[in-house]
Parts: C-alpha cells; sequence; structure tokens
C-alpha cells in the first residue's frame, strides 16, 4: 500500500519513531475490510486483500488504473467519494453506494474514503475502505418483507373481527341466534388465528436471536411423534385424509427440547394437512443411523414449484395458491431455526401436483454437539 506510506514518509519523514513501509503494508493488508489506494490522480497504487476478495481483480490487475474503472461504482462519477474527501479536505464516512465486480456482478459497498496530504496541505493522494454489505441487505429485505407480511395479516384478522363484531352491534335484534352463534365463532377463530401469530412471531424472534433457552433431555422422539399424529387424525378423517406413522425400529433417545421439537413437527403434520388433497395419504416415517435419527413427513397434495423452494423456509414467505390456507407462513422458518437450534438440519423435496417430503435430520448427541451440518440438497 505505497501511496500510505508514501504521504507518511513526506509528513513525518524526519521523525524518529517513523515505521517502515513494510509495516504499514503489514497493517493495511491484515485489516478485515478492503482498503485501496491513490495518487493524486486517482490512479490506484495500493489494493489490499480484502480490495481483491470484494472486487475479484488482483493487485497487479489493479495497479495504475484510475480506481472508478476498477469499482464502476454507482457514485464514481458524479458523487465519487474520494473527490469529495479530496476537495472538502475531511474524510466522508459511510457511504452506500454499489460496485460492479470482475465478473460484473453489482455489489451493494459501505464506504469511507479520505485524502492524504502533506504538511503542506499539498494532495499527495487518497485512501479508499469499502466493505461488502450484500448480506446486510438481504438480511434488509427478509426484515421487510418479515414485517409487511405481519402487518398484512394482522390486518386480515382484525378486519375480519372488526366486521362480524359491527354486524353484530348494528343488527343484533334482527339476527337469530344460530346467525350470532356463527358470527361469534368466527370472531373466535381469528382471534385465535391472531394470537397464534403473535405467539410464532414472537418464539421465531427470540429462537433467532437466541434468547429462547433450549432445554435439552433424553427424549422419546416415537412417543411425539406417535402424540402428534394422534392429535391429528380427527382433523384427517373429516377431510378423508389417510395419516399414518412408519417406524422401522424403536428409536434411540436423542438429546432435546422435547417442547420445541413438538411445535417444530407439529408444523410440519399441519403443513402437510393444509395443502394435502381430499383422500390424499400422509406418511411420517423414521429410520435412524449411527449418528443420526430421520423423520420424514410426506404428502401427495398440491406440491411447491420449483421456483418456490428456495424461499420455503423464509419467515412470511407465502407460496402461489397459498391465499385460502390457514396459517402465516411463520411455521416452516421456525421449524427450521428450532431443527438448526439442535444441531441437525431440514430439506424439502418437491413437485408441483406431486405432493412434497420434509426431511428432518436430527444428531443424536443434541447439545452436547450443536455442530454445523452439511446440507443435502433444498
Amino acid at each position: 500500500m505505497n501511496g500510505i506510506a508514501k504521504g507518511s514518509n513526506e509528513t513525518k519523514g524526519n521523525n524518529g519513531d517513523m515505521h517502515d513501509l513494510s509495516f504499514y503494508r503489514f497493517v493495511i493488508d491484515s485489516l478485515p475490510t478492503a482498503v485501496l489506494t491513490v495518487s493524486a490522480d486517482l490512479r490506484i497504487t495500493g489494493f489490499n486483500p480484502w480490495a481483491e476478495e470484494v472486487t475479484g481483480y488482483t493487485e497487479a490487475e489493479a495497479m495504475g488504473h484510475f480506481c472508478g474503472d476498477i469499482l464502476q461504482g454507482g457514485m464514481c462519477h458524479d458523487q465519487c467519494p474520494l473527490r469529495a474527501a479530496v476537495k472538502g479536505k475531511k474524510p466522508v464516512a459511510l457511504v452506500e453506494t454499489t460496485i460492479r465486480n470482475k465478473l460484473g456482478e453489482t455489489v451493494p459497498v459501505r464506504m469511507n474514503a479520505a485524502g492524504l496530504f502533506d504538511d503542506s496541505g499539498h494532495l499527495l493522494g487518497g485512501v479508499e475502505s469499502f466493505q461488502d454489505i450484500s448480506r446486510l441487505k438481504a438480511l434488509e429485505r427478509e426484515r421487510d418483507n418479515l414485517i409487511s407480511m405481519f402487518a398484512h395479516d394482522m390486518k386480515s384478522s382484525l378486519t375480519i373481527i372488526g366486521g362480524f363484531a359491527l354486524r353484530l352491534l348494528k343488527k343484533f335484534k334482527g339476527i337469530d341466534e344460530a346467525k350470532q352463534e356463527q358470527y361469534l365463532e368466527i370472531i373466535k377463530k381469528e382471534s385465535d388465528k391472531f394470537e397464534l401469530l403473535i405467539d410464532d412471531f414472537l418464539e421465531l424472534s427470540r429462537l433467532q436471536t437466541g434468547k429462547l433457552k433450549l432445554n435439552f433431555a433424553a427424549t422419546s422422539l416415537d412417543k411425539e411423534l406417535m402424540g402428534i399424529v394422534d392429535s391429528y387424525q380427527l382433523m384427517a378423517s373429516e377431510r378423508g385424509i389417510k395419516l399414518k406413522l412408519e417406524n422401522e425400529e424403536v428409536l434411540s433417545l436423542i438429546e432435546a427440547d422435547v417442547r420445541a421439537l413438538r411445535r417444530a413437527f407439529t408444523n410440519l403434520v399441519d403443513n402437510a394437512l393444509k395443502f394435502s388433497k381430499e383422500q390424499g395419504t400422509i406418511t411420517v416415517t423414521t429410520q435412524e443411523t449411527v449418528q443420526d435419527v430421520i423423520v420424514k413427513v410426506e404428502d401427495d397434495g398440491i406440491g411447491i414449484p420449483l421456483d418456490e423452494l428456495p424461499f420455503i423456509f423464509d419467515a412470511f414467505h407465502r407460496g402461489a395458491g397459498t391465499e385460502e390456507k390457514r396459517g402465516f407462513g411463520l411455521g416452516l422458518a421456525g421449524v427450521k431455526t428450532i431443527i438448526e437450534a439442535h444441531g441437525g438440519y431440514v430439506r424439502v423435496d418437491s413437485e408441483l401436483g406431486k405432493g412434497a417430503v420434509f426431511s428432518v435430520v436430527l444428531p443424536k448427541s443434541g447439545k452436547s454437539e450443536a455442530k454445523q451440518r452439511v446440507r443435502g440438497g433444498g
């Protein structure tokens, strides 16, 4: 990073405590952020490893070129942070813009820039640091989508509750008891959905921020799955759906938070029922390997379009054709978060019109090895 060293040498050259050139190079190359230095005419004189990582250009490829030709930034021509820093003789901080990497891909970055001047105020060059904020922008989009869908779903339930309450208030005397009871049942149902939405939202938030503590203990997954399947038998039979549990063998006990796992598998069975066809079949199967237990929830329902699969575990994602279905889209996001908190993973295989298979893989060791897992498939 000769540009920085040059400025320092010219301003501090007579000081006895001046570090040598290699030290400055070492410091800049060690920074966990992209840094480039330029000459007074904005030609690149230094390009650290993180700059190579973010832009895709090597230092050798970048050296001597105008910084705007390498970064191709959204502000390079009209609002260049470096030009602004040089002109104003003060640093420009935390500017959000975009650059274009060597592959032609747009990369959102957060940028800082400063001019380098000697003791007489003469311009020697400049330094610019920038960080790839692609992940941050993705999280912001997810947050905005989550808030939007949360507000939409709250409003839907409140509109229904308010509408039927208003009917009762306006026409109470003219409504027979059967209608009154029907309206009140709808109000109660929507109130329950509203409460469930808030509970799901808060629990997902606590899980994702690590504020919901999981209590791991030896757990019989067979017993929990049997209880869940039994609890949904009536609902399934009313729609002519065959719901069954198939165990290859009695599963070993696993280390798990039983309440959290029960919630996750309840969501998967409920989801299968939600999107199953009349007279369909839902099968919950289990198997065991040396290290893991595997649970699959399979239905022969409407399936999931291929372009929806990458987003199926996003909070509040609502796929095409699901508007009339119960639920608010937090369920699968919660399932993913709970399973990953146990050191496992969940995947989905599906084809439109041919049902879906949700596979959950859980390590038997649970808490003692809440490890990063290699995920196969979607």
